[in-house]
C-alpha cells in the first residue's frame, strides 16, 4: 500500500544483523546508507560503469523493500537489515570512497524499474554467479564499452527503465493512522480492494470486490472478515493495522513483490488510485469534499475563513487550508496531504459530535461524516430514505423507499438515480456531496 508512484525516502532504518536477531537499528539519511552499502561491496578502482550499474541495484534493492515494506508487513520496526543473507552489506562508521559518493549524490534518487510497473524492482544480486547482476561480473562489461544501462539490461532484461530523478520524501508508514471501515473511503481503501481481489485468485472463498470507487461497502466488509478468518485475526470486518499490514505481507507474497519475477504494480492499476495530495490548481469531488468540510467548520468558528464549495482549489481554498494548518498546528504548506486531510476529516466528527444545542434539532440533516453506502443500517440512513421520498413526491422519477433503516438494492437504485440527475457520478453510495445535494432537494420539497 505504498505510495501510486514511488518516493525516495530521507531516512532508512537498518536492522544491524540477521532479522530476528537481537540487534539494535539505526536510522540514517539514505543517500548515505547507500553511500556506505556501495563502499562495502564494491571496488573505488573499477570502471566508472560498473560502479554506476552497482550502485543503481543496491538503490533499487533498497527502495524495493521499503516500497513493499518487506519488513515491516511482517511485524519488524525496520526498513532492511545489514545482513547479505537477506539484505546489503552495511558497516557503521565506515569510511566512503570519495568516487562513490559523487556518484551516489549524482543518482541516489534514481531506480531500476520493469516496464509498465512502477515500483523499484527486486534488483537482486551477488560477488559471484547467481540470479541476479554479478558484481565482479559487471568490470568486463564497463570495459568492453558498455552503458550502466546496457550492463543492467544484460542481467535483469531488455524491459527496465531507469527512472531517475524522483521525489524525496519522508517516509513514513503506510498504514492511514485510522482503522479502514464500513462507510470509509479513500486512496488506502482502493489499496486494501485491489490487494484482496488478488489474494482471492488464490483464496476463492474471499468475495470479489467490484468497483466501488474507493468506497468501503458491504462486500468490502465481506472480504475483510473472510481474509481475517483465514489467516486467524479477529473476525470483525475492520482494517485495524494488524489486518492492514497482514494483507500486504499476503499480498506481497503472492505477487512475489520482493523476487525476480515480481507481477508488481502497474502503470495503470496506480493511475486508478485517489491522488494523495490536494493542492491549488486542482479540481473535482475530492476538492469539493474538502471544501465541504472547511465550509461547515468556518461557521461554527471565525477564525477560519467562509469558502465556496465549488471543486475548484483556488486562492480562497489554499488559504483555509494555511489558516486550518495554523489552528491545528500542522505543517503550514496550503496542500491538503494526509495528515491534513485526516485533521480536517476529525475536525468535523467532532464538531458533528458535540454540536452546540441550538443547533441539535438540525444533526439529522448534517452529512454524519461517513459514506453511508451498502450493508450500512441506522440513523443516517433513515435520513436518506426521508430525503429520497420527499424528492420523490416532485420528481417521480426517483421511486419511493421503505423508510427501514437498512441501505439495500432499492435505496442504492434511487440513490444512483438522484446522483445522475444531479451531474453526480452514480456510485450508489452517499457521500458528502451527495448528501449535500440530497439535503437541498428535500429543503425544496418540504
Amino acid at each position: 500500500m505504498a505510495a501510486p508512484t514511488p518516493v525516495v525516502p530521507q531516512y532508512i532504518t537498518v536492522h544491524l544483523g540477521a532479522p530476528d536477531s537481537n540487534a539494535k537499528n539505526i536510522t540514517v539519511p539514505f543517500a548515505q546508507y547507500i553511500k556506505n552499502v556501495a563502499s562495502s561491496e564494491i571496488y573505488p578502482t573499477w570502471p566508472e560503469n560498473a560502479i554506476r550499474a552497482n550502485i543503481y541495484a543496491e538503490i533499487s534493492f533498497a527502495l524495493n523493500r521499503i516500497y513493499t515494506e518487506y519488513y515491516r508487513s511482517k511485524g519488524y520496526d525496520f526498513d532492511i537489515t545489514n545482513s547479505t543473507q537477506y539484505d546489503q552489506f552495511y558497516v557503521p562508521g565506515r569510511d566512503i570512497f570519495e568516487n562513490i559518493s559523487r556518484i551516489v549524490d549524482e543518482i541516489f534518487n534514481d531506480y531500476v524499474v520493469k516496464q509498465g510497473q512502477v515500483q523499484p524492482y527486486f534488483t537482486q544480486y551477488c560477488a559471484g554467479s547467481c540470479d541476479g547482476l554479478s558484481q565482479w561480473g559487471t568490470v568486463p562489461l564497463a570495459r568492453s564499452g558498455l552503458t550502466p544501462y546496457q550492463i543492467l539490461q544484460r542481467y535483469y532484461g531488455n524491459d527496465i527503465n531507469i527512472v531517475e530523478n524522483a521525489p524525496i520524501k519522508s517516509n513514513t508508514e503506510s498504514y492511514p493512522g485510522r482503522p479502514l471501515k464500513l462507510g470509509s473511503a479513500g486512496e488506502e481503501v482502493i489499496d486494501i480492494q485491489r490487494q484482496l481481489n488478488r489474494i482471492a485468485l488464490n483464496y476463492p472463498s474471499i468475495p470479489t470486490i467490484p468497483e466501488t470507487y474507493g468506497i468501503f461497502e458491504a462486500t468490502t466488509q465481506k472480504a475483510v472478515k473472510q481474509f481475517q478468518k483465514i489467516f486467524n485475526l479477529a473476525q470483525d470486518g475492520i482494517v485495524g493495522k494488524q489486518t492492514w499490514y497482514k494483507i500486504i505481507q499476503i499480498y506481497n507474497g503472492i505477487k512475489g513483490l520482493s523476487e525476480l519475477y515480481t507481477e508488481g504494480i502497474s502503470i495503470t492499476e496506480a493511475q486508478r488510485r485517489f491522488s494523495t495530495v490536494l493542492k491549488k490548481g486542482d479540481t473535482g469531488n475530492p476538492v469539493r469534499i474538502i471544501q465541504y468540510y472547511l465550509a461547515f467548520l468556518g461557521y461554527f468558528n471565525p477564525n477560519l475563513p467562509q469558502i465556496s464549495v465549488d471543486g475548484y482549489f483556488g486562492d480562497e481554498t489554499r488559504d483555509a487550508i494555511l489558516t486550518f494548518q495554523k489552528l491545528y498546528g500542522l505543517d503550514i504548506d496550503g496542500i491538503v496531504g494526509r495528515d491534513t486531510w485526516n485533521k480536517i476529516q476529525d475536525a468535523y466528527n467532532s464538531l458533528f459530535n458535540s454540536l452546540p444545542d441550538e443547533y441539535k434539532r438540525y444533526s439529522s440533516l448534517i452529512y454524519p461524516g461517513y459514506y453511508i453506502t451498502t450493508g450500512a443500517r441506522g440513523q443516517s440512513v433513515e435520513q436518506v430514505q426521508k430525503f429520497i421520498n420527499a424528492i420523490s413526491k416532485q420528481n417521480p422519477s426517483i421511486p419511493s423507499v421503505d423508510v427501514d433503516g437498512i441501505y439495500g438494492p432499492s435505496t442504492e437504485a434511487a440513490v444512483k438515480i438522484f446522483q445522475t440527475q444531479n451531474g453526480i457520478t452514480p456510485t450508489g453510495q452517499v457521500g458528502a456531496i451527495t448528501w449535500n445535494a440530497l439535503a437541498k432537494g428535500y429543503n425544496s420539497a418540504t
